[in-house]
C-alpha cells in the first residue's frame, strides 16, 4: 500500500505511523495511507512566510501570470497520468474533465487576467480623489500582497479543481499557499502536486500540501493569514470559530455545500424546448460526479399542476442513466467518493424521508455496468417528492451530498421566490422561462439569497456553461448557509489576497510611489517628444505642451460633414434659451481629433499605432474662437508578450490627455493608450 507524502518545508515527507487507509472507489480495495503526524505546522508557516511569500511579493503581476501559464501547460501534458489515478475516486472521464481541465482552465483564466493588473507587484485600486482646493494634496487607494500565507482546505469531491482554483489566485496576487484537501481523495491532489514541484515553475515556499489532519495549523496563523474552506456548513463554523481566527482578524472566506434550486416558469410547457432543458439540467446535476457537487440542484421547483408531468419526464430522463465502472465508456454515472461518503448519503435521505417519499431510484438497490455493488460506493439516484414545502422545512434544511434531489410544487412566482429563499442561501439558483419578465421578476427578488442565477431558455441553453459550473471570472459563493463569501470573481478574487491602504499626499508623491501620473504633478518636459522614444525610454511624467489652435465656425461646419453629425447644437446660430449652451458649440470628438492634431508627432518612430481610449469626458463647451492646447503627458506603462519570433517587441503606453482652453481651465480630458515598439 502507497504512503503519500506531504510536501512541506520543500521536501516531501511521509506522515509518522500508518495513517488513513485510501481506498478505490469503485473496487473498495485499499491504495493508499495519508497522515500528517509528527509534522512541525509552525516551521511550515514559517517556510511559506520567509521563502515563499518575499519570493512571490517580488514578482510583478505578469510574472505571476505567466509563471501560471507556464504551470498550465506543464499540467496539461500531463493529463492522461491524472485521469488514470481519477478513476479511482469514482469519477467518470467527464467527471474528472471538469475536475482536471477544469483546474487548468482557471490557471489559464488568471494567467491571462495579468492584463488587468500593472507590470509591477502591487496595483492602484479604484479612482484618485482630490483632497484639496489648489490640488496638492489627494488621496489613493493601493492594494500589495499580504504577508502571510493562503491556507485553503477544500473538499473531497474535485480534489484538484478545488485546489488550482484557489491557487491561480492567490499566486497571481503574489501569496504562498499551503493546500489541505479533504484526505479520501487526497491522492489525486497529490500526484498533481508531486507533478507541479517537478516542473520547478513555482518559486521555492510558494506552494505546500498536506495529506492528513491540519493539526494544530490554524493556531497558528495571524492577521497577514487568509483561510479559504470549501465543505460543510458546520464544519465551516467550527474553522471559523477558532479562536486564534477570531483574536488575529484572520480573513476566513467559506464556500459551504447548499440546497441550490431550479424554478420551472409558469409559462413552459411540456411540448417546449425549455421543458427538455429544465429536464436535461436537473439530470445532470443529479448525475455528474454523482451528485456530489457543491452547486447540484436539490430542490426543484415546478407549477403545481405540472407536477406528475415532470415527475414523468425526470424519471424517464434518470432511467436513461448508465452507472458503473467509471472505465467503462458507456458508464454516465460512477460511484460515491467512499463508502463513507455513500453512508452519510443514505442517512441524509431517511432524515428527508419524514416529509417527503421516494418517487424514483432506490435506497437499497442499483442496476451497475461492470461493477459490483458489495465493492464499490455506488448508489442509484434518488429523486423524492415533498407535497407541502411551506409547511415541511426539513427539505430546506437537510442536504443528501449525493444524487438526491427534492421535487415541490409552487402556485405562483411569489410563491417559488419564496421557496427558493427557504434555503437560507445558496450558490446557485436556476430559472427556466421563456419570458424574459418572468426571469428579471425572479432575479431582481431572489437574487437577495443566491450568489448566481442562471437564466435559461432555449437561445442560452445553447452555449450555457449549465446551473453548476463556477467560473473563474465570476465570484463562487453565496450568502447565508452558503457561507457568506466569495472566490475566484476575477481581479476581486485577487484582492481578497491583498491589503488595500488609502495613501494620501501630493500628486507628485503619490506619482512616484504608484508609477501612474497623478493629475497636477509635475510633468517632465524635454525637447525630445515622446513619441520618438521607445518604450524602455519613457518615464511617467514625460511630457509635451502643444502649440495652440483657434477652433472655427469653419471647423465645425467641416467636421459635421465629415462625420455626418448634425446635433443641433453644433448647426445652429440662433437663440440657444433652454439649453446647455450659449452659441453653436464644437463636436467633443472633433476637439479630442484637434487635439490629437496638436499632439501627435507625425514622423514615424517608436509609437506603432493608437491602441484605443480608457476614458474620455467633455468638461467645458468649446465655441468658435476659442484656443485650445494640450498638455499630453505619460501616465502608465505595461510591457507585453513577444508572442513568437516574428513578433516586435513592444508595450502599451497609457498618455493622459489635458485638452485647456484660453483661460487655462480644462475642457476634456482622456486617458488614451498607445503601442510602443520597445528598443531592444
Amino acid at each position: 500500500m502507497q504512503k503519500l507524502g506531504n510536501f512541506v518545508t520543500g521536501r516531501w515527507i511521509e506522515g509518522e505511523g500508518d495513517g488513513q487507509i485510501l481506498a478505490d472507489a469503485v473496487t473498495g480495495v485499499p491504495l493508499y495511507q495519508a497522515g500528517t503526524k509528527g509534522l512541525d505546522f509552525l516551521e511550515i508557516l514559517r517556510y511559506a512566510r520567509e521563502h515563499g511569500n518575499p519570493a512571490l511579493r517580488k514578482m510583478s503581476f505578469h510574472e505571476r501570470g505567466r509563471m501560471l501559464k507556464a504551470l498550465a501547460l506543464h499540467l496539461k501534458s500531463h493529463l492522461e497520468k491524472f485521469y488514470r489515478i481519477s478513476y479511482q475516486t469514482g469519477a467518470t472521464r467527464a467527471d474528472s474533465w471538469i475536475d482536471l481541465e477544469g483546474g487548468i482552465g482557471n490557471l489559464f483564466s488568471y494567467a491571462s487576467l495579468r492584463r488587468k493588473f500593472p507590470d509591477q507587484p502591487f496595483c492602484t485600486d479604484g479612482e484618485p480623489v482630490s483632497l484639496s482646493r489648489n490640488h496638492s494634496f489627494m488621496a489613493q487607494h493601493i492594494l500589495v500582497p499580504k504577508e502571510g500565507v493562503a491556507i485553503h482546505i477544500n473538499a473531497y469531491n474535485f480534489p484538484v479543481w478545488g485546489m488550482l482554483e484557489k491557487i491561480a489566485v492567490n499566486l497571481l496576487a503574489g501569496m504562498p499557499a499551503i493546500v489541505k484537501p479533504a484526505t479520501c481523495t487526497s491522492f489525486l491532489t497529490e500526484a498533481v502536486v508531486r507533478e507541479i514541484h517537478a516542473s520547478g515553475i513555482l518559486p521555492e515556499g510558494a506552494l505546500q500540501l498536506l495529506c492528513g489532519s491540519t493539526g494544530n495549523l490554524l493556531d497558528l496563523l495571524d492577521a497577514q493569514d487568509v483561510v479559504t474552506f470549501t465543505g460543510s456548513a458546520a464544519t465551516g463554523l467550527k474553522l471559523k470559530s477558532n479562536p486564534s481566527i477570531l483574536r488575529e482578524n484572520v480573513s476566513f472566506t467559506m464556500e459551504a455545500d447548499s440546497l441550490n434550486c431550479i424554478v420551472l416558469g409558469e409559462d413552459v410547457e411540456p411540448d417546449m424546448p425549455e421543458w427538455e432543458i429544465f429536464v436535461k439540467e436537473v439530470r445532470k446535476e443529479m448525475t455528474v460526479k454523482a451528485g456530489q457537487k457543491c452547486t447540484a440542484i436539490r430542490r426543484i421547483f415546478v407549477p403545481v399542476h405540472k407536477m406528475e408531468d415532470m415527475r414523468r419526464s425526470i424519471s424517464a430522463a434518470l432511467a436513461q442513466t448508465l452507472i458503473g465502472n467509471p472505465m467503462n465508456e458507456k458508464v454516465r454515472m460512477g460511484s460515491l467518493a467512499g463508502q463513507d461518503q455513500r453512508k452519510e448519503v443514505k442517512q441524509q435521505v431517511q432524515k428527508l424521508l419524514a416529509s417527503s417519499q421516494i418517487i424514483y431510484g432506490s435506497l437499497d438497490s442499483v442496476e451497475l455496468l461492470d461493477a459490483d455493488i458489495g465493492r464499490g460506493a455506488f448508489m442509484s439516484p434518488v429523486l423524492l417528492q415533498n407535497e407541502r414545502p411551506f409547511e415541511n422545512s426539513g427539505v430546506h434544511d437537510i442536504e443528501a451530498f449525493g444524487p438526491v434531489s427534492t421535487l415541490m410544487p409552487y402556485r405562483d412566482l411569489e410563491e417559488a421566490i419564496q421557496l427558493s429563499k427557504k434555503g437560507k442561501g445558496s450558490l446557485c439558483s436556476t430559472v427556466v422561462t421563456s419570458r424574459d419578465q418572468t426571469a428579471k421578476a425572479y432575479v431582481v427578488a431572489a437574487a437577495t439569497h443566491h450568489g448566481r442565477i442562471l437564466v435559461l431558455n432555449r437561445v442560452s441553453a445553447k452555449e450555457s456553461t449549465g446551473h453548476g459550473s463556477p467560473l473563474p471570472m465570476l465570484v463562487h459563493g453565496g450568502p447565508g448557509r452558503a457561507g457568506g463569501g466569495e472566490e475566484m470573481g476575477g481581479a476581486r478574487g485577487v484582492k481578497h489576497y491583498m491589503q488595500r491602504a488609502a495613501i494620501q499626499g501630493s500628486p507628485d508623491s503619490l506619482t512616484a510611489i504608484t508609477s501612474v501620473y497623478q493629475a497636477h504633478a509635475v510633468q517632465k518636459l524635454e525637447e525630445k517628444h515622446p513619441f520618438r522614444k521607445y518604450f524602455e525610454e519613457l518615464e511617467v511624467g514625460d511630457s509635451v505642451h502643444t502649440a495652440h489652435r483657434k477652433i472655427t465656425d469653419e471647423d465645425i461646419s467641416r467636421f459635421s460633414d465629415i462625420s455626418g453629425d448634425y446635433f443641433y447644437a453644433h448647426m445652429e446660430h440662433g437663440s440657444f434659451k433652454d439649453t446647455l449652451f450659449e452659441k453653436r458649440v464644437a463636436h467633443g470628438y472633433f476637439i479630442l481629433s484637434a487635439a490629437a492634431g496638436l499632439f501627435v508627432d507625425a514622423a514615424r518612430g517608436p509609437v506603432l499605432l493608437n491602441y484605443g481610449i480608457d476614458e474620455c469626458r467633455f468638461l467645458k463647451p468649446v465655441y468658435p474662437g476659442t484656443s485650445i492646447g494640450v498638455r499630453f503627458t505619460c501616465k502608465e506603462k505595461t510591457a507585453q508578450d513577444v508572442k513568437d519570433e516574428n513578433d516586435i517587441p513592444k508595450g502599451i503606453v497609457k498618455w493622459y490627455v489635458d485638452v485647456y482652453d484660453d483661460s487655462g481651465e480644462s475642457v476634456m480630458i482622456a486617458t488614451i493608450l498607445t503601442m510602443v515598439r520597445k528598443k531592444i
